[in-house]
């Protein structure tokens, strides 16, 4: 039984990306020169399971598996890339191949493709695309950068709205430039103008002499190439969207967004607020050397140098007290630390609910006050059992009370902390991940040897 089970799991974790051994046997091909092996072992995986794969080897050996296997590597392995690799992988390619690789390419990978890359590189694939195609691909580069104009892509699928069921069949399967993957067909009027869209399902399920315009979706609605790539996300999980045809500003259509796109934004808004919330730049990768990791995290630990110069002002103004009861500076870091958990708790919930538009000044005040709610229960809760194991292990009645008091304190000012800070933030246009993490530390730190030692001065001396 247990090796079923053993079997089963193991099954299981090799469900997904490469198998166990893959990333070795590929390294060890490429220290071989061995083209043929490289391509036996990558040809049956998926691009993004190779991607992962030239993500999680070194450079030098990133580069000469390029070299041995650049004819293989096509436009949907480049778009799966992380944008550092990316660049590597694309600087190793041949040009020929690299223009191949993203002529099969829907134009809102190409736009992804080429906004991270330098001018050179953009001209050489650029130059690889029909006249047409550029054209569309320079039209989506002029829209600001992180807005749907930029992760649309320009391949659209429509009909009149006047046109039957059968009509629009005969037109589908009569084309041959169809996007490899799309959900709906929208109708448009004589001025390109979007006014409904049909799903596939329905368009196969109804009758030849049935009217698109009477089998049209209720969850219709438009998107501006203007508006930040971020508010098309949030549109998407709101109202459940499959996709969504993005308008100019004369209203006509000029290109769709695909669920995909926006689940993709939504996950890097995601990764973004975690990697805020611990204070690393948002360009962050595994690919990275020592030296840009360095680079990237330096300046918030310069931030936190000074930040926590503050608790270090509050702890010497209770010199007298901690030279008087030396047991203090031993006690001192548990509340500090056990509100700065706190704090962190708090702080990722506020950060959370503001990235999905939980929190609204509707019910902003309702939040604050049951964070202060949770803040005081824990408090007690905490200072119960600090207060009595400082009793116990000291025998000193005063230095539980003075524990238990601080641990109340501090934790109601991690809550408040962890919930006004970001909600701050986010009222003055800032990102409220950015800097949150280092506020609430310093916040709940300071308050925490504050009230600690503050407690112990009138409470103890």
């Amino acid at each position: 039984m247990a090796d079923t089970e053993d079997r089963a799991e193991e099954r299981e974790e090799d469900a997904y990306g490469p198998a166990e051994g893959t990333v070795e046997a590929v390294l060890e091909a490429v220290r071989q020169g061995d083209s043929a092996e490289l391509t036996r072992l990558l040809d049956p995986l998926h691009a993004a399971d190779i991607a992962d794969i030239l993500e999680q080897i070194g450079p030098a050996e990133r580069r000469e598996l390029v070299r041995l296997w650049s004819r293989e590597i096509d436009g949907d392995i480049l778009s799966e890339l992380e944008e550092t690799v990316r660049e590597e992988v694309i600087e190793s390619l041949p040009r020929e191949v690299l223009a191949e690789a993203v002529r099969d390419l829907d134009s809102d990978d190409v736009v992804d493709l080429l906004e991270d890359l330098d001018a050179p590189q953009q001209e050489i694939i650029l130059d690889a695309l029909e006249a047409d195609d550029r054209a569309a691909i320079e039209q989506s580069l002029t829209y600001p950068e992180h807005s749907a104009g930029r992760l649309m892509q320009r391949e659209t699928v429509t009909a009149p709205e006047h046109w039957t069921v059968g009509e629009t069949i005969d037109f589908l399967r009569a084309e041959e430039w169809l996007p490899d993957q799309f959900y709906h067909v929208i109708l448009v009027n004589p001025r390109h103008e979007p006014v409904g869209y049909v799903t596939l399902g329905k368009l196969l399920a109804s009758r030849r002499d049935v009217k698109l315009a009477d089998i049209t979706e209720d969850s219709f609605r438009t998107i501006r190439a203007t508006d930040a790539e971020a508010d098309v996300a949030y549109a998407f999980n709101q109202y459940h969207l499959i996709s969504a045809p993005v308008v100019d500003e004369n209203d006509r259509l000029v290109g769709v967004i695909t669920i995909d796109d926006a689940m993709a934004v939504l996950d890097e808004e995601h990764e973004e607020d975690i990697l805020r919330l611990a204070g690393v730049s948002d360009d962050a990768s595994l690919a990275d050397n020592s030296l840009v990791t360095a680079r990237q995290r330096l300046p918030w630990l310069v931030v936190n140098l000074f930040t926590a110069s503050l608790s270090a002002v509050v702890i010497s103004q209770f010199e007298d007290t901690i030279a008087s009861l030396v047991v203090l500076a031993a006690l001192m870091p548990i509340v500090a630390s056990t509100g700065g958990i706190a704090g962190t708790q708090s702080l990722a919930v506020a950060v959370r609910a503001l990235a999905t538009r939980s929190i609204t000044s509707s019910n902003a005040r309702r939040v604050v006050f049951r964070e202060i709610g949770a803040g005081l229960l824990n408090g007690l809760g905490l200072a119960l059992v600090l207060g009595l194991g400082g009793f116990l292990i000291f025998g000193d009645l005063m230095l539980g009370v003075v524990l238990g008091l601080a641990m109340i304190v501090n934790q109601m000012v991690a809550a408040l902390g962890g919930v006004l800070v970001p909600l701050t933030l986010n009222r003055l246009g800032l990102d409220p991940a950015l800097a949150s993490g280092t506020f609430v530390t310093t916040l709940t730190d300071v308050m925490g040897f504050f009230a600690f030692l503050g407690f112990a001065t009138l409470l103890l001396l």
